[in-house]
């Protein structure tokens, strides 16, 4: 699957808890819903079991290093990182390109993973940023591609 580029995005739930997925993906436009997956052992597993709610946090280049950060185990994920709590606890994540927040409405283990669905409840975005993917084991810039002119057959 490291052949496969995936957006880069920071899960949190209240707790503070927090980390690095490259899962999300949008699930249904009516009614907005949307998923990611955490594996079972992660540390942050029993606070996303618990949370009745989650943040999604749309990453660009210039987060590489909160990317980092929350990809990490056995650290304060937050120490250093600039975030504002929202009602319920709920931690989102300052000067990042974009975010939105959900209310679980689906958890279910599938195979070593948990399946989590939410239907989204607010969102902004901040800024215009290139978009930090991951691929082959390594953070990534998502670029348009040049225009390719259109050759007419004679």
């Amino acid at each position: 699957m490291r052949r496969h580029a995936a957006g880069v995005t920071v899960i949190t739930v209240p707790g503070p808890a927090g980390f690095t997925a490259t899962s999300f993906t949008s699930v249904s436009l009516r009614p907005a819903l949307v998923s990611f997956c955490l594996g079972l052992g992660a540390s942050t597993a029993p606070a996303v079991r618990e949370a009745d709610r989650f943040a999604v946090h749309l990453l660009g280049t210039q987060n590489a290093e909160v990317a980092g950060q929350f990809a990490r185990s056995g650290v304060d994920r937050f120490h250093g990182v600039a975030w504002t709590e929202q009602e319920g606890g709920l931690p989102l994540l300052d000067d990042v390109p974009a975010w939105l927040t959900a209310r679980v409405t689906l958890r279910q283990p599938v195979g070593d993973h948990l399946l989590v669905v939410g239907e989204v409840e607010t969102g902004a975005v901040h800024q215009e940023a290139t978009a930090l993917v991951h691929h082959d084991g390594a953070f990534a810039a998502a670029r348009p591609l040049l225009p390719r002119r259109i050759r007419r057959a004679s």
